[in-house]
């Protein structure tokens, strides 16, 4: 059944597929084919930690809020209102009445019950316990009251009791309190980790429940093939209607292939299999200014992304500061940008924060320019002239996304040649890759980062102390490069509870430049969101995330080649 699903789909992706007309011009039906080139580690919201998976995943799920997809406000989603206290610290939430969880057999009859009160608690508790399928915690820790306990407790296999900075009030009222004033927090609240799902699903499922995604989002799984395909459909009780009246989703469903191969997932767009791409190759770029005479649309933003090489400073030769700094110096970011990525992307001289976010200073951060005779001069104070005895160094890097093979090539070249330094790059599928660095067994890597709160904060969190184990042979998920910095962390914390938008700014800047200083990675370049539509695809916008909502997309059945 599951192979005929994947078939049929695959053929009625043309917009005139069951096209009926709904209110405003707008048309219900059609499939909405995407590629991604990642494979999926997880859909289960408290271990979703990879942007293919959210892309995918903010389609089956919803928390009490969400990101709008234009311009990333925050706005309602299952919360219908809330209230903030005067002492920015008490959250109380009301919901919307009526919204059902997908049917799903997790339920005893196969149907999904109405989402209430008592199950945003429970998910919050979730992300605040000790458990294997929880990677979240970080979003909670040290913000909500009792956060820290409830997860202590669950560590030491104590009954944790619950999270006192959760109350469930009535049926469709909670309660959320905070330690300190938290100006992120409807923000975090957008967060995938703070989707909601029901506890019937990690009953049923245990720990298959990664690929048994329950939510109560515009679509509902239908099928899934790992490595294959994706399949979800139009989930026929969804709670939103349009401004026309229109009850949402307009699509009849979506499917998602994991093609790892940019050209030929290029190829099925030019096609008409895909109805978008994002990420093009690298050495097909030109379609960016030839796209729209082929009717295409054309859309690019800033990206809230930044590539960068990771340390692990616990191997070396990397514990010497020195040769983490002449290895950043050795690095001409502007010539990776404009002679390999074409100019699709911003050399990142000045940190790990991409540009764009108003009020953050980021002139007070000192740049990172390409000195190739300083950087030689540190190596040489560390002991290698010329690179003379500096072991091999081995990088790894992950053989999908936006060039990333061919930049570990030129900048292995940079290295040798500026430092003598011995480079041996080897590539690896994205699953393999991440599960080596989260494990701390790679001592020069390839990771980027892609916002998923609009924040300069967000960016920060990737280095905070916290964020990594203190077990060090338990995987670092967040804080990969296992940093832990006193200084660094006390601004970080300080920054999150200053309500002062300018002040808290300053903060966040002097935590970055405590952390540039310590050379803890190599920022390489911000990339633009760029991506490309089928010119029948409506009311998709985008931004510097690439959040995708695809409840509200329709296809315009005027816009089909044949019509």
């Amino acid at each position: 059944m599951a192979v005929l699903l994947l078939v049929s789909v695959a053929c009625t992706g043309t917009p005139e597929a069951r096209h009926r007309e709904g209110k405003g011009g707008k048309h219900y039906g059609g499939v909405f084919n995407a590629n991604e080139s990642d494979e999926l580690r997880s859909l289960f919201p408290l271990s979703l930690l990879q942007a293919s998976s959210h892309r995918i995943g903010a389609q089956l799920f919803e928390g009490l809020v969400r990101f709008d997809q234009s311009d990333l406000s925050v706005q309602p989603a299952l919360a219908a209102s809330w209230q903030i206290d005067a002492s920015g610290t008490v959250y109380t939430f009301s919901l919307r009445k009526g919204v059902r969880f997908h049917d799903d057999p997790c339920f005893e009859d196969g149907i999904g019950r109405e989402v209430q009160a008592a199950d945003v608690v429970h998910c919050f508790e979730a992300l605040c316990a000790f458990s294997e399928l929880n990677q979240m915690f970080w979003l909670f820790q040290d913000k909500v009251l009792g956060a820290n306990a409830h997860f202590a407790a669950s560590a030491n296999d104590e009954a944790p009791g619950g999270v006192k900075g959760l109350e469930v009030l009535d049926p469709y009222t909670l309660r959320i309190t905070l330690l300190n004033p938290w100006p992120g927090f409807l923000q975090v609240l957008a967060h995938q980790g703070c989707w909601i799902w029901p506890k019937e699903a990690v009953e049923h499922y245990a720990k298959e429940v990664h690929w048994h995604p329950v939510g109560t989002g515009p679509f509902r799984l239908k099928a899934f093939r790992k490595g294959e395909a994706l399949i979800m459909e139009r989930n026929p009780h969804y709670w939103e209607v349009d401004e026309a009246g229109n009850r949402l989703p307009f699509l009849d469903a979506i499917r998602y292939t994991f093609l790892q191969d940019k050209g030929k997932e290029l190829d099925e767009f030019e096609k008409g299999h895909l109805s978008v791409i994002y990420e093009l190759p690298i050495d097909r770029t030109e379609i960016l200014r030839t796209g729209a005479d082929k009717g295409f649309q054309v859309q690019s933003v800033p990206g809230l992304t930044v590539q960068y090489y990771g340390f692990n400073m616990r191997k070396e030769p990397f514990k010497d500061k020195r040769i983490r700094q002449a290895f950043s110096l050795a690095i001409d970011r502007q010539l990776l940008v404009d002679s390999v990525l074409g100019g699709l992307a911003i050399a990142a001289d000045r940190g790990v924060v991409p540009p764009g976010f108003s009020q953050y200073p980021y002139d007070t951060v000192p740049p990172t320019t390409y000195d190739p005779d300083k950087a030689r001069a540190l190596l040489a104070e560390a002991g290698h002239p010329d690179g003379k005895d500096l072991p091999a160094v081995f990088l790894q890097v992950n053989n999908n996304g936006f060039g990333y093979v061919r930049v570990a090539g030129v900048l292995q070249g940079m290295l040798e040649r500026e430092l003598g330094a011995r480079v041996v790059s080897s590539v690896l599928p994205a699953e393999q890759h991440f599960d080596r660095v989260e494990r701390g067994d790679v001592a020069f890597w390839r990771e980027g980062w892609v916002a998923d709160h609009p924040d300069p904060e967000n960016f920060l969190a990737l280095f905070y102390g916290k964020n990594a184990p203190l077990d060090s042979l338990a995987p670092a998920t967040m804080n990969s490069t296992r940093y832990r910095n006193a200084e660094f962390d006390s601004l970080y914390v300080l920054a999150q509870r200053t309500t002062e938008p300018a002040e808290r700014m300053l903060l966040l800047a002097k935590a970055e430049r405590r952390l540039m200083s310590d050379v803890v990675v190599i920022p390489l370049y911000f990339e633009r969101s760029i991506r490309l539509l089928q010119p029948w695809v409506m009311d998709l916008p985008i931004n510097g995330m690439e959040y995708r909502a695809l409840g509200p997309v329709w296809f315009d059945p005027a816009r089909r080649p044949d019509h």
